[in-house]
């Protein structure tokens, strides 16, 4: 009877712990990949090596880096972390990833996304970093070797700029301008050029309408945005 009943607890509390742990708890996994989303199918190919677009697009990075302020260094130095918190200068100091579980992990998801969509494309063209072309590149951000095309960092910051836009329009201009200068900072760190940053931006929107129609979207979204607007007081 006392080992029929210590089972029974078991179970109980085994069951009880489980139906704790939201869905959103387990590693994060993208919505989609680029079996679904072939970024090579809709983006227009890089400016060719040593080709007058990119010997502009070169010339444009070494102006930058020639008259760039400390604030500017800093300011690409912090948006090199890929994470939606660097958006807290738009929301404010209430958007924590402490604060907000079901936000940290359903943009975790996200970015998990913008990787398993942007890094094939990124081999199949396998544009060299403005530092790996030109010697006289000094990028002030971590360096890379991946390739250049598109741009990850301005494509997660496009597609974070997007979801946080609709879960607060309250704030979308100041949001998406946010997103803007996220993905801009690649080129005035000198890790990018302006067409990967402009491609990364156009991925973005793509991968942003394409994970909304996945079926398991919705119940994370919408748990993510009934959180955050209650942590800064949205009705």
């Amino acid at each position: 009877m006392i080992r029929k009943l210590s089972i029974l607890l078991l179970v109980a509390f085994f069951q009880i712990g489980t139906a704790a742990v939201p869905v959103w708890a387990d590693d994060a996994k993208p919505y989609i990949t680029a079996q679904e989303l072939d970024l090579t199918k809709f983006l227009a190919p890089p400016p060719a090596n040593n080709s007058p677009e990119m010997q502009s697009e070169l010339a444009e990075v070494l102006t930058l880096q020639v008259t760039r302020t400390p604030e500017m260094v800093a300011r690409a130095q912090a948006d090199a972390e890929e994470n939606v918190w660097r958006f807290a200068d738009v929301l404010g100091p209430k958007f924590t990833k402490d604060a907000l579980p079901k936000t940290e992990a359903f943009f975790a998801r996200i970015v998990e996304t913008e990787g398993a969509v942007v890094d094939p494309a990124k081999d199949f063209w396998k544009r060299p970093r403005p530092h790996l072309y030109s010697d006289l590149v000094k990028p002030v951000v971590p360096l890379s070797k991946s390739g250049a095309y598109p741009s990850g960092h301005a494509t997660v910051g496009t597609l974070m700029a997007i979801m946080l836009s609709n879960m607060v329009p309250e704030k979308r201009a100041e949001l998406m301008a946010r997103g803007w200068e996220y993905a801009n900072n690649r080129v005035v760190g000198g890790i990018h050029y302006r067409s990967d940053v402009v491609a990364g931006r156009i991925a973005g929107n793509l991968i942003a309408e394409a994970v909304m129609n996945q079926p398991d979207f919705a119940p994370e979204y919408d748990a993510a945005r009934a959180e955050l607007r209650a942590a800064l007081q949205l009705p």
